[in-house]
This record gives C-alpha cells, sequence and structure tokens, in this order.
C-alpha cells in the first residue's frame, strides 16, 4: 500500500489540468504501522464532518512568530539559525538566491521527490520574496515540486498573480473566478483527478487566509457579527503588571516594547481589533470550504484511509493582550502556540497529546512516513510519527524532547514614520493609535519547557538592556507576571546554558536532554 500525504499547513486554484509527471522509482521503503500506514481557529458550524475526522491535537510550539522564518523552517526541518532565513525581506534571505541555491535542495519536499518517487503539488502562499526579480521572477521554480501554483510575494485575495509551473498568470477581482481560497481549492481538485494513481503524493496547500487584509468571500462577509476576540486576563492591560506599576520603583515586567503599549487601549484601537478578529474567522469558512471538498473527494476516491492529513498554521495572533492591538511578533504564547491536528492511518481517533512538538518537526515526520532514513537529512526536528502512533507513553517513559528553542530578530525603519512624528526610528508596525508592535532589538531567544513537572518559557533578549523574562505557565498561563528575579538563580543560570547551546545547535545537538530532561 503507497503512503499518501496531504498536508495542511495553511490553505486554491487554477482551470488547467496538471502537466503530466515523469515516473520515477521509490527508492523509499514504505513505512506502515502493525495496522496500516499559519493561528486557524476550529469555529466552522457544529457537525462539521471534516472537524470530526481531524483526530489528533498537539501542542505546537513555533521556533520563530514571523512568517517567512516560520515556513523555512517547516520546509527545512531546521531552526532559523541554521536556515538563516530572518525576516521576510530578500536582505533577511526570505526566498533569496542563497536561499533557493543552500536550503530548496534539501527540503522535505525535494527529498520526497528525488529520493522517494513522490509526486507533490504546492498551491499558495510560499514565501514573502517569491517572485521578485532579483531572485529569479516568477520562472524560478523550487526543486522537489512536481506541479507549482505559488503566489507571488505576500498575501492577497484578489489582484494577484500565480507561478503556474513558472508561468505568471495575473487573477483580477472577479469572486467566481478570482478569490484566491476558491482558486487554490479548485487546482487541487483538479491535482487530486488527474495525478498518477502508480505513485504515492504529497500536497501542501498555503491559503494566504486569515492573513490580512482579510477579505473574505462575499456570502461570508456578515458572518460571526457577534464575535469578539478573546477577553483573557492579559487583555488590555499594561506590561508593566497590575501590582508592580504601582511600587515606588516598579520591577520593569516585560520588555520596553510591551511596555510602551497604551492602556487602557482606546475604543477605536479595540473596535479595530475586534474587526480584525471577526474578518479573519470570516476568510477561513472559505478554508473550511476548501477542507471540506478534498476531503469529500479523497473518500469518494477510496484514498482518504490511506491518507495522512496535517492542519495547522505557521504563526499565532494577539488581539488586544498586553494592550498590543494586532500582530505577531512577540515570545507569548498567544504568538507562539498554534493548533496542529492530525489524521491518518494508524492514528486513533479524538487523542490529545501534550507532548512539545514545533514547526520543525513537520518535515522529518513526513519523511518518516515515506520511509526515509532521517540520519540522511540535516534537519534539527523530529519525527511525530511515534508520538501519532502510541509508541511514546506518558511521562513514564520519556524518550521525547523537554524543550524547544524560539528565536526572532527583530524588524524596524531607521526613519521616523510619518504618521507617528512623536516616535523614534527604529520601530515598525505602529498601529493604530502608534502603538508599536516591533523593533530592531525586538529580538530574543527562548527556551520553552514543558516536563512532568515543569511548564516555563525562559527569554533573553538581545539590547543594552539584556532583558530577561521567565516565565511559570502552570501558575501563570497568561504570562502576567515575569519571574526572572524571583526564580532560583541555580536555575536561571542552568536555562540560560541550555539557551546558549540550542542558539548554536545543529542537527542531533538540537535534539540532546534540556535542563528537566531525565534522560
Amino acid at each position: 500500500m503507497r503512503i499518501r500525504i496531504l498536508e495542511y499547513v495553511t490553505f486554491g486554484n487554477i482551470h488547467s489540468n496538471p502537466f503530466p509527471v515523469e515516473a520515477k522509482k521509490a527508492t523509499c521503503p514504505i513505512h506502515m504501522s502493525n495496522t496500516t500506514k499559519e493561528n486557524q481557529s476550529t469555529h466552522r458550524r457544529d457537525g462539521d464532518d471534516f472537524f470530526q475526522r481531524l483526530i489528533q491535537e498537539m501542542y505546537k510550539a513555533v521556533d520563530q512568530p514571523a512568517n517567512e522564518p516560520l515556513r523555512a523552517s517547516i520546509l527545512t526541518g531546521k531552526y532559523p539559525h541554521n536556515h538563516h532565513v530572518v525576516n521576510n525581506t530578500l536582505e533577511g534571505n526570505c526566498s533569496s538566491k542563497s536561499w533557493q541555491k543552500i536550503q530548496e535542495p534539501n527540503t522535505f519536499p525535494a527529498i520526497l521527490r528525488s529520493m522517494c518517487g513522490y509526486q507533490t503539488f504546492f498551491a499558495g502562499k510560499y514565501l514573502n520574496e517569491y517572485g521578485a526579480p532579483d531572485a529569479g521572477g516568477l520562472e524560478h521554480v523550487p526543486l522537489g515540486w512536481s506541479y507549482w501554483y505559488a503566489l507571488e510575494k505576500n498575501s492577497k485575495y484578489y489582484n494577484y498573480t500565480l507561478s503556474i509551473n513558472g508561468k505568471a498568470r495575473k487573477h483580477g477581482e472577479n469572486y467566481s473566478v478570482d478569490y484566491l481560497t476558491d482558486v487554490l481549492a479548485n487546482v487541487s481538485l483538479d491535482f487530486l483527478n488527474y495525478k498518477s494513481n502508480f505513485e504515492p503524493f504529497f500536497m501542501m496547500i498555503a491559503t494566504p487566509a486569515p492573513h490580512s487584509p482579510w477579505t473574505a468571500a462575499p456570502q461570508y462577509q456578515k458572518a460571526f457579527q457577534s464575535v469578539f476576540a478573546p477577553r483573557n486576563k492579559n487583555f488590555n492591560i499594561h506590561g508593566m503588571g497590575m501590582k508592580e506599576a504601582e511600587e515606588p520603583r516598579p520591577f520593569m515586567n516585560k520588555h520596553w516594547l510591551i511596555r510602551q503599549a497604551k492602556t487602557p487601549m482606546t475604543n477605536s484601537s479595540i473596535e479595530f481589533l475586534d474587526n480584525a478578529f471577526r474578518k479573519r474567522w470570516q476568510t477561513l469558512l472559505s478554508v473550511d470550504d476548501l477542507v471540506e471538498k478534498l476531503i469529500k473527494r479523497l473518500e469518494f476516491s477510496g484514498e482518504l484511509n490511506n491518507t495522512y492529513i496535517f492542519y495547522t498554521s505557521d504563526n499565532g495572533y494577539h488581539t488586544g493582550q498586553f494592550s498590543l492591538p494586532i500582530d505577531k511578533r512577540q515570545l507569548y504564547e498567544f504568538d507562539i502556540k498554534v493548533p496542529l491536528l492530525v489524521r491518518g492511518p494508524g492514528i486513533k481517533p479524538n487523542q490529545t497529546s501534550k507532548m512539545l512538538v514545533a514547526n520543525i518537526d513537520l518535515g522529518p515526520t513526513i519523511l518518516d512516513i515515506a520511509g526515509y532514513d532521517l540520519n540522511k537529512t540535516q534537519m534539527d526536528g523530529m519525527s511525530l510519527l511515534p508520538i501519532l502512533l502510541h509508541r511514546i507513553r506518558g511521562a513514564s517513559n520519556l524518550t521525547w524532547r523537554s524543550d524547544v528553542l524560539v528565536e526572532y530578530q527583530g524588524e524596524g525603519r531607521n526613519i521616523t514614520d510619518p504618521t507617528c512624528p512623536s516616535l523614534s526610528p527604529g520601530v515598525s508596525q505602529c498601529f493604530p493609535d502608534c502603538v508599536c508592535e516591533d523593533a530592531y532589538n525586538n529580538t530574543y531567544a527562548c527556551v520553552r519547557t514543558m516536563s512532568a513537572l515543569w511548564n516555563l518559557q525562559y527569554c533573553e533578549f538581545d539590547d543594552q538592556e539584556v532583558f530577561v523574562e521567565v516565565y511559570n505557565l502552570t501558575a501563570d498561563p497568561d504570562q502576567i507576571t515575569n519571574i526572572a528575579k524571583n526564580i532560583d538563580p541555580e536555575l536561571l543560570g542552568k536555562m540560560n546554558y541550555r539557551l546558549m547551546m540550542l542558539q548554536s545547535c545543529s542537527g542531533p545537538t538540537c535534539r540532546t536532554p534540556g535542563v528537566f530532561d531525565p534522560r
């Protein structure tokens, strides 16, 4: 039995049939069990068949809260310090010539295609600078993809250009033929209809939704009118901390970028973020439609029970936490924690795992499913297959990691924002009400730890303050109180050492036992 994989990393359409694919002999053994073998919300209507069938949900920490380093980590199975994509620009290695030469040949789809004989299909947003003239333009098709339907540059819903296997196709603003999520759905269905039945296949569908500009399909633009952004404990409070702000010499509870937010937020800011939250959900209704169509197509062809499906996102998102209106560039759980749902052969239904997994694990997992020897890769991540097939059972048999690295390089402008003349250069994303979401020294690295006894996050900023934030997420899940000044200094030293080690790790050294790992 061939293994077929369908992955929703983010979730398209063209009206031409895929080009014929040259058959290749698979060099990967078929991997079976003993039986057979970028923050999207499950907001769909009750009883929706797709969400009843997505049966494995796990905690998934992203190693970087910005889009392109995260997508690069998914593709390569590497932390950002190893794939060197640090931001969304060509200068930051986003779809640059260097990325194309060094990293693209070693992505997991390239290995699936060249070594395992898979038909590989991509539809949607690739990297923000994909299609840039200085990096090969839309003619460039990354190694490893049999069928390529990629969006030029950043997220749009109308008036965009796609690379169709290296040829440009422009789309306008007619909903029936141009709405991008539906276009991606249609071309994905075309692939399933015309692919070879003599080779296994892999699909990666990356919808821009729910990315801004949050343009919902016409039939969904009035949905969720009574929905508002969550009002959890850290909503609309100051980063100084509630009690600390009243002390004569208050302890600076959060990094300066968080402290500059205006509390309480203005009514216009709250209205803005609630509207953004609502519109994001509206765009996801079309993603739900896409998923439902593909599931029904796989079911109709008799392939559903032989297909692994991964549904996840590339980053989290905040809406009003610590009085930051909207964005995704911070170190807190709301920006680095995303859903991961999996179904497929050998996976028991209705299971939830608390094991700590990361976006760098998706590539190794898919290669493991295909039967490829992971020791031949240079990936930093680990295969989730033992967790999915219940080969790791609880804290009594800890063979899984206890920590992951989170790293981010801040971005700021060298000029003053003309809409916010009182702000100094070096900040960016200053909206609404001139509340800045990023800065050049919003550069940090964290160790996110989860073990039988500990649930911690330790972070250091690369700035003049050398600011440190530490959170006990068991006692403080909303990360309101920074315990860096109160925690045992010996433990603090161990976390510091572990962070330095992970920041320089590569391959197997990224998987060594953490501070609280009994291995």
